[in-house]
């Protein structure tokens, strides 16, 4: 049997950037999270203005270019989400890539590998939360192409959605770090209590609402005792 993640940590806080709303939050915050997400498919119309405010930004950087069927804006092809995010990578210190994108980017991968950026694979389902066979089938899968953290990001209207994914995080035999959120009715809750069992990532919008459900805020997320 595989050995089990090591001693829990206290989940980094990611911010997330998508709009030029939230680039401008950002550069004037005095106390940033750990990290900055840069939703690069969100930005993509704005590249030359999000580069320029890469020195204005006071924490690591995520980058990232969404595939439109895990929720990517723009219905980007994956030659242009690729150009994205070798455009930004040496600017990086983690790199998130689909799952069902990891073997077309594995050139970008093994790249970064190379550059010292953490890597993400990440797997989302707004549908549904699948078993936790099957998400454990698919995190042995993000460890064979090199995945430094597998991120979930799956659907919890449910108690029971809840609670596979609670089961995932929490009985997985993979020595693997897991970043795992629910979206929907129970995904607040969700993000609060995967956090407290060994979440390593926590993600939170900039502003004071989200268009992802179960989002919570950087406010919302440090008043009760993340990223403090």
């Amino acid at each position: 049997m595989m050995a089990r993640r090591s001693i829990k940590r206290r989940p980094r806080v990611v911010g997330v950037i998508a709009s030029r709303a939230d680039l401008k939050r950002a550069i004037r915050m005095r106390r940033p999270p750990d990290i900055f997400e840069l939703r690069l498919d969100c930005l993509a119309d704005f590249v030359d203005h999000v580069k320029r405010a890469l020195p204005k930004l006071n924490a690591p950087l995520l980058i990232t270019a969404r595939d439109a069927h895990e929720g990517g804006a723009r219905k980007l092809r994956l030659r242009q989400r690729r150009d994205l995010l070798d455009e930004f990578l040496n600017h990086a210190a983690y790199m998130d890539i689909e799952l069902r994108s990891a073997r077309a980017m594995r050139s970008l991968f093994e790249l970064g590998g190379k550059k010292r950026v953490r890597r993400i694979i990440s797997f989302h389902n707004f549908k549904a939360t699948p078993s936790v066979r099957i998400l454990e089938a698919k995190a042995r899968e993000a460890r064979s192409h090199g995945a430094d953290i597998f991120k979930v990001a799956t659907r919890t209207d449910t108690p029971m959605e809840l609670g596979r994914l609670l089961e995932f995080m929490t009985s997985s035999p993979l020595d693997l770090a897991l970043a795992v959120m629910g979206v929907g009715k129970l995904g607040a809750i969700s993000r609060m209590l995967l956090a407290r069992a060994g979440s390593v990532l926590i993600y939170a919008s900039l502003g004071a609402a989200s268009d992802i459900e179960g989002q919570l805020s950087l406010k919302q997320v440090r008043a009760l005792g993340f990223g403090l």
